[in-house]
């Protein structure tokens, strides 16, 4: 499945802005699929599947998306999925919860449509610029998501944890602008090379100091990835 769509973000060039967001993320999603054997997933704003081959072990992979011109296989939002309660043994929600209108809502539909015992993964921003698609809505601390988890549903246990440090989150807003500046330069290639460095190097500030790569007053992170338990 090496042609599959979404290369990009199951392998994101170090030298792309957003590499300190992808990378983590692909890395999470990778490992959790290698346990995803047998099981039946649900992917809630599925898009073009871009992680679809970490999960090939599955016994079924199913889409479901509010655009028609996406790989879903069923239509409709997060906040009113077309299936059948507790019919999925793991509910991916990956980068969509900053883009709905009810995220409680939603959340609540992420609850009833896992079966007891399984699990849903929630990936959604912390800090990161606007950007609709077509609506831009919602970020988080790390313990607004997890309340958010929490108030919407009857869980055994939520966790939520940084994507990247607060290195890595600065120098993605930093790359943002360094792309927007090299194009209006015509010069993408020096662009790139900049933001290898910034990522090079916010990652290894990032993994040098427990300050910089935990969350705690004062920190920054550009995305969580949260599991949440039934």
């Amino acid at each position: 499945m090496s042609e599959w769509p979404g290369g990009d973000k199951r392998a994101p060039r170090k030298s792309y802005y957003n590499w300190s967001l992808r990378e983590p993320l692909a890395r999470w999603l990778e490992e959790e699929g290698r346990a995803a054997a047998g099981l039946r997933v649900l992917d809630v704003g599925c898009g073009e599947k871009p992680y679809l081959p970490y999960f090939a072990t599955a016994s079924e992979y199913v889409g479901v998306d509010v655009d028609d011109g996406a790989q879903a296989d069923l239509i409709g939002a997060a906040e009113s999925l077309p299936v059948e309660d507790a019919s999925f043994d793991l509910v991916l929600c990956i980068q969509v919860l900053e883009h709905v209108d009810d995220p409680a809502r939603a959340v609540r539909e992420l609850e009833r449509v896992v079966r007891p015992g399984g699990r849903v993964l929630v990936a959604t921003h912390g800090v990161y610029p606007y950007h609709p698609g077509p609506a831009d809505h919602w970020r988080w601390t790390h313990t607004g998501l997890a309340k958010l988890l929490e108030d919407n549903g009857e869980w055994s246990s939520v966790e939520v944890l940084p994507g990247a440090g607060t290195a890595s989150s600065v120098g993605l807003v930093v790359g943002l602008y360094v792309d927007q500046v090299a194009q209006r330069l015509h010069a993408v290639w020096l662009g790139r090379a900049v933001n290898w460095t910034v990522n090079s190097l916010a990652g290894w500030l990032d993994r040098r100091a427990a300050s910089l790569r935990d969350v705690r007053p004062g920190s920054l992170t550009v995305n969580f990835h949260a599991t949440a338990t039934r």
